[in-house]
């Protein structure tokens, strides 16, 4: 008979435990039990999972996959398991969140040991990355996106909205002069990104009118953080998420260029993720605590 979920059981008690011996003890199996168990998920896999020595027992590149993988599956059939045996809906196991860089920073960690404290159950994988991942292949929970959804077939809840502003250093103001109107950003070093189109431009609103002016600079950063990191040291003038730069504006460390001629535009923030009939009680008690707790400096 197929036993895959416990062969899986097993594994991820080896990798936990670092022997067979520790996970016989945590799963109350006899070690031979549990080698039989690795024995056979290695056979069907076709692939060496952990490596043995006489004195130590550490995963291959392959067991590091093949846990990443799994570890969450697992939890999630157990949590199915105790939905449909039990009123206990406890979230509990391994919930896996992306994030931008500057949401991450600004927004989510400040908040987070709060998460911890509500729901010790829950161990919190976070990622933060300005580069736009598969929820799928990465096996993430939740992907937090600023800007424009694409149709990707994933549920989306909106967290809220930030509105965009043009900043720079005093510092950079009082070296180069502070542009008085958007042609003036033609003398300027504007701070853009590498992750966008070569050719950038800026809307503007002049006359009434929004006009999308291009832009040019000698510095691309693959970051929001890196470009205002960037912007508070001098390096430039940027255009970011008033979230993101809330804090730096009220400390003085930048100002806002060119006020009377933003456009009023912003971004919205949702947080993705893949829409099952019945939510695992992890995802939806973060989506729930995104919504008690979250708040976005400078938002709209």
């Amino acid at each position: 008979m197929d036993n895959r979920f416990g062969e899986m059981q097993i594994f991820l008690a080896v990798a936990q435990s670092g022997s067979f011996a520790g996970a016989a003890q945590a799963l109350r199996l006899t070690p031979s039990a549990v080698s039989r168990g690795m024995a056979r998920l290695e056979a069907r896999l076709g692939a060496q999972l952990v490596s043995r020595t006489t004195r130590a027992l550490a995963l291959t590149a392959e067991g590091e996959l093949y846990r990443d993988r799994v570890a969450g599956l697992v939890a999630e059939i157990d949590e199915v398991e105790r939905g449909l045996g039990a009123a206990d809906d406890t979230p509990r196991g391994p919930l896996r969140v992306n994030s931008s860089v500057p949401f991450g920073t600004q927004c989510l960690l400040p908040i987070l040991p709060r998460f911890g404290a509500l729901h010790p159950g829950v161990t919190l994988h976070l990622a933060l990355s300005d580069t736009l991942v598969d929820l799928v292949e990465e096996r993430a929970d939740i992907a937090i996106r600023i800007g424009p959804l694409r149709d990707t077939g994933l549920k989306a809840k909106k967290l809220g909205r930030s509105a965009m502003a043009l900043v720079a250093s005093p510092d950079y103001l009082r070296r180069q002069g502070a542009p008085t109107h958007p042609r003036d950003l033609a003398g300027h070093a504007c701070l853009r990104f590498s992750f966008r189109r070569s050719v950038d431009t800026w809307p503007f609103l002049i006359d009434g009118a929004v006009v999308q002016r291009p832009i040019d600079g000698a510095f691309l950063g693959n970051s929001g953080e890196v470009v205002r990191m960037m912007a508070a040291a001098g390096g430039g003038i940027a255009r970011l998420g008033r979230f993101h730069v809330a804090a730096d504006l009220e400390a003085g460390r930048l100002v806002e260029v060119l006020p009377g001629y933003n456009p009023g535009d912003h971004e919205d923030i949702h947080a993705l993720y893949v829409g099952h009939q019945r939510l695992a009680s992890r995802i939806r008690a973060f989506l729930d605590f995104l919504d008690a707790h979250l708040r976005l400096p400078g938002a709209a």
